[in-house]
Parts: C-alpha cells; sequence; structure tokens
C-alpha cells in the first residue's frame, strides 16, 4: 500500500521528468527521487539527454552514501541493459539501495528486466504508482516502441466555428499571439513538425522553434518535414531551406519534379490521397523521429486521421466568427456519426483570448 510520502515522491519524480522533454529522444524522459533510510529526500535526477546518464545515476550522484538503506522513487522501470550507459538496475544495488518504487513497466524488450534483476539481488520492488500520469508525460516514448511509428500530434487553430482561414483564404491571425508562442513551444517538444504541401504553398512557413530573448538555452529544433507528393510545393528560397533546422521533403516514388537543393528527400509509395501515412511514418521513425507535431493542413490531417495515426489533439479557438472558409479537417473517411472520431478531452486552458483544448482519441486507452 502506497504511503502519501510515495505517492509525494513519485510525483516530484514526474516533474523532474518532464525536464527532459524535447532533449532525450530516441530515449524516454525518466525522473528519479532518492529518500533516504528515514524518509528524507537526499537526491533528484532527470534524464536530461540521449546518450547521457540516467535519471537514476543522477539521483544517486546527488544522494552519495545517503542512498544505502533508502528507497528510489523512478518513473519507469530502471533499464537492465548496457548501452551508451551501464545498467540502472546494478547502479541502484551497488548503491545499496533498499527499496524500489517504479511507475511504468519498460516495454522495450532490449532494456526490461530491470525488476527482476533488483529482487534476485534482495531489493523490494514496487510497481504502478502513479502509473497513468506518468505514463501521460512518457506518451510519445511509449507510443513509439509499442506501435513503432512516432506519436503524432495534431494541432490545428480555428474561429470558434471551425474555420481555419477565411472565405478569401486569409488566416493571419485567426488567434492571438500568445496561442503562437505556445504552439513553439509544443514544436520544441516534438522531434519533427509536418506539413502538407498546401500550408507550403499557401504560407511558406519556416516551421522552426522561435526562441523569446533571455529564454536561455537554445531548443533542439525538430525536423522540417513537408509533404509535397508531386515535388512541385517547395521551391529555391521556401524559408524551411534556410539552415535553421534540418528538413526533409517527402514526395511520391513516381513524383516527376525533383525537390530543390537544401533539404533531404525521401521517396515514398503514394495511397489513395497523397502519399501513404504509414510509410511516411515508418521512415521518420527509422530516423530516430519518435514524436511529431502535425501543423497542416486540413487534407494531411484528414489523412493521418483516417490512417488512425492521431494520438493526440491539440486545437487552438478563437473567439471569433467566419461563417465561411475552410474547415480545420478535410475528408478523414467519416460518412455517417456513427463512425465520428470520439475524443477523451483531457485538459481545457485559455492562452490569452483564446482557448487550447487537448484530447486524446478514446481508443488510444486500448492500446
Amino acid at each position: 500500500m502506497a504511503t502519501a510520502a510515495d505517492i509525494a515522491a513519485m510525483r516530484r519524480a514526474i516533474e523532474l521528468a518532464a525536464r527532459g522533454l524535447g532533449a532525450t529522444s530516441p530515449n524516454p524522459v525518466v525522473g528519479c527521487v532518492i529518500a533516504g533510510p528515514d524518509g528524507a529526500v537526499v537526491g533528484e535526477g532527470c534524464h536530461q539527454r540521449a546518450g547521457g546518464p540516467h535519471a537514476e545515476v543522477h539521483a544517486l550522484r546527488a544522494a552519495g552514501e545517503r542512498a544505502r538503506g533508502g528507497t528510489a522513487y523512478v518513473t519507469l522501470e530502471p533499464c537492465n541493459h548496457t548501452g551508451r550507459t551501464g545498467p540502472c538496475a546494478q547502479a541502484l544495488i551497488d548503491a545499496g539501495v533498499r527499496r524500489v518504487v517504479y511507475a511504468v513497466a519498460d516495454p522495450n524488450r532490449q532494456a526490461a528486466g530491470g525488476a527482476d534483476t533488483l529482487r534476485t539481488a534482495g531489493v523490494e520492488v514496487a510497481s504502478g504508482l502513479l502509473e497513468d500520469e506518468a505514463a501521460a508525460g512518457n506518451a510519445a516514448w511509449l507510443t513509439a516502441v509499442r506501435l513503432g511509428r512516432p506519436h503524432v500530434t495534431w494541432k490545428y487553430a480555428a474561429s470558434l466555428d471551425g474555420r481555419i482561414a477565411a472565405q478569401d483564404g486569409t488566416s493571419r491571425w485567426i488567434t492571438s499571439a500568445e496561442s503562437r508562442a505556445d504552439v513553439h513551444r509544443l514544436r520544441a517538444l516534438a522531434d519533427a513538425v509536418i506539413v502538407g504541401s498546401g500550408t507550403a504553398r499557401a504560407d511558406d512557413p519556416h516551421l522552426a522553434v522561435r526562441t523569446a530573448a533571455g529564454a536561455g538555452a537554445a531548443p533542439v529544433q525538430p525536423l522540417r518535414v513537408v509533404v509535397d507528393t508531386e515535388a512541385t510545393a517547395v521551391r529555391p528560397g521556401a524559408r524551411v531551406l534556410d539552415d535553421a533546422a534540418p528538413t526533409l521533403i517527402a514526395v511520391a516514388e513516381d513524383a516527376g519534379g525533383e525537390p530543390p537543393a537544401g533539404a533531404d528527400v525521401v521517396r515514398l509509395p503514394r495511397a489513395d490521397r497523397g502519399l501513404s501515412v504509414p510509410a511516411l511514418l515508418r521512415a521518420l521513425y527509422e530516423r530516430d523521429i519518435r514524436s511529431v507535431l502535425l501543423e497542416g493542413g486540413a487534407t494531411l490531417a484528414g489523412s493521418f486521421l483516417a490512417a488512425g495515426a492521431v494520438d493526440r489533439v491539440v486545437g487552438y479557438l478563437a473567439p471569433v466568427l467566419l461563417g465561411a472558409g475552410p474547415a480545420a479537417l478535410a475528408d478523414p473517411s467519416i460518412a455517417t456519426i456513427a463512425e465520428a472520431a470520439r475524443l477523451d478531452i483531457t485538459e481545457t486552458v485559455r492562452i490569452g483570448p483564446d482557448l487550447r483544448i487537448t484530447a486524446t482519441p478514446a481508443t488510444t486507452k486500448e492500446r
């Protein structure tokens, strides 16, 4: 039975894990808290970057000898393999930790088994504490391990009546400066940002993360991806071709055009509409992309939804009514109300004058 102290320590470990978002991919975010034999916290740590020390190592270094006989609270089952760093299960054993409590079992076969190693060494092990909260913070990595593709967040900005542009095509700006700044936060947390050819033609987007003055260290820039089926939308001089971030242009295998220099190119099979979404996600996964922010447009979002490849929806709704113009979602192969993509709302937040709604497909919970 978990105590109030156990819950508080694990919740702190989840907070620590979140510090690694946007910097640890393709590895998970992990937080660790070490409590001494008397229950006082003696060490904390998080996984800060891929290839660097794991959360347990940082926490054990902070705790030193005070970890002996204590309890380690970890958001993910301690790893049991040697990669660029050593196994954390063995590090905890060597430090003399008496008890380990972790939230989420490691689904990665290569690294799993840490709990068994700990138990064999005589360490008391408990699992599942605040599992849902810890899993939510690690959704991108868990999705990638379980499904073999990146976790996809579809983001859109619309008027209150669901229009992403006016009837004449103008769209700058439906939402507020505060919402647009928040989108840069989402970009900074993603490994890749994707737009389609329509958005590339209409907006000439830059897609890099803009850092506010005085914000500290520059963010890790996501891979900019343009789905340009016919290889005609990205022209020389396009903003995505600058050196602010790497760029990948996805085109059809038989596309007659040739993308301009300044970006990598991947040729993929066609689908009924545009490119094969599973093939695109597979190509990104092979490039160590574990989280994707899908920014536009409506047709591309419809293709992802029809392919069952939207894991989270983030909608920014402005207190504006347009009455006409393109909708946020186009042709997702939904014919009747019975086929509607049902969502579970997980958060609603005011962002300046706008409302940000976050939701996940109801079927996600069954994975």
